[in-house]
Formats: structure tokens, sequence, C-alpha cells
């Protein structure tokens, strides 16, 4: 594996990205970049062109997410790895699905992170112990909301809850449009017939 591996690190905590950076060095990998958000991160990519981007997916009031797609847009072949503090089977399988090759918890050694990046970089996947573990201990059937959109999910709790769609456009600051168009995308991810059901699954899970 050769040396030398450059990073660009999206990390919304400045202490986190410090002690991650001497760490890494240490390995031999260089940050050859660094962000907070998702625009700072955007931005700042094309220009240090690094090797693989490591992505947190609690960015402030970004969605981690989100930017793994939108970084997968920006550079398809570039690897992207996520080292997150969700260890549960549904953050591991959306980062997945969103173009992530590897995901690594923020509890695990800190050895494994570096070996994440190296594997990632052979073109192999890799999962940390954590994270593997909570998918083979995971159901059967995914869960609902995986396939959702963060503004989707947020949207189906608020159901769960018991909100009217003209609630859910006050809470979340939208237009009552918007959630009708959230709710019609919903109803389409999770394959519902209609709102009644719809509200029905959703008040039974409450995630």
């Amino acid at each position: 594996m050769k040396a030398g591996i450059r990073i660009f690190m999206v990390e919304d905590h400045p202490a986190v990205r410090q002690g991650l950076r001497l760490l890494l060095e240490q390995e031999g990998i260089q940050v050859c970049g660094e962000g907070e958000c998702t625009d700072e991160a955007l931005k700042a990519i094309p220009s240090c062109d690094p090797d693989l981007v490591l992505v947190d997916l609690c960015l402030g009031e970004d969605d981690g997410l989100e930017l793994l797609g939108q970084l997968l847009l920006l550079a398809p072949d570039r690897p992207l790895l996520v080292y997150s503090m969700f260890e549960d089977a549904v953050h591991v399988r959306r980062a997945l699905r969103a173009g992530a090759m590897g995901y690594v918890t923020k509890r695990e050694a800190a050895e494994v992170l570096a070996l994440a990046i190296r594997e990632c970089m052979a073109g192999r996947r890799y999962l940390s112990s954590r994270a593997q573990r909570s998918l083979d201990e995971a159901p059967i059937q995914a869960s609902a909301q995986e396939v959702l959109s963060a503004q989707e999910q947020q949207v189906y709790e608020l159901l769960g809850k018991g909100f009217s769609t003209s609630d859910i456009a006050r809470e979340m600051d939208l237009s009552p449009r918007t959630i009708e168009s959230y709710c019609g995308r919903i109803l389409v991810k999770l394959k519902l017939r209609g709102m009644k059901e719809l509200r029905r699954q959703a008040v039974s899970v409450r995630v």
C-alpha cells in the first residue's frame, strides 16, 4: 500500500479534527484539507484533490448523509469514509447506500481508522467491528426510515407524533405544499397507498 495518502476531513469539532490530524500523520496519512460544514467541504475539496474524504454524519445543521451524495457526484471514483458516533444499523446502511465505502464508529480504537482508510484506498469496503456488529444484529427487515432523506425522515417522525401537515409546515418553517410534496415522496419510497396508511405506519413505528 502506498504511503502518503492524502485525505480531506469533514468534521464540525475543531478539537476532534486536531486529534485526528495528529493520529493520522503518525500513520503516514496526510490531512490535506479540513471543513466543518457542507459548504466548506464542497468549496475546498476540488482544489485540495484528496485521495479520500472522511465524513462525520453530524455537521451542525448540515446532514452528512446528504453530503455523501454530493461528494459522490463530485468525484464518483474517490472513496468516501464515514467516521461517526452513530453505531446503529440504520445509519450504517444509509451511509453505505449514500455512497460511503467504509464506516468507522468513534468508539473504535484509534488504529482502526487508519486501517479503514487504507482498505478503502485499496478499493475494499471496510466496516469497523461495532458497525459490522450492528448490521449482524439488526432485524432482517430494514427499518423504513433507511430510504428517507433527512427532511423526509423529520416529516415521517412528526406524522408519527400526530402532527397534521399544517402543523409540520409550521414546525419545519416550510410551506404546506412542500410538506405535501415530502409526503408524496415518502408514500412512493415506502410503497404505501395513501396518507391514512402512512400515518398508521408512522405511529406504529414511532422512530
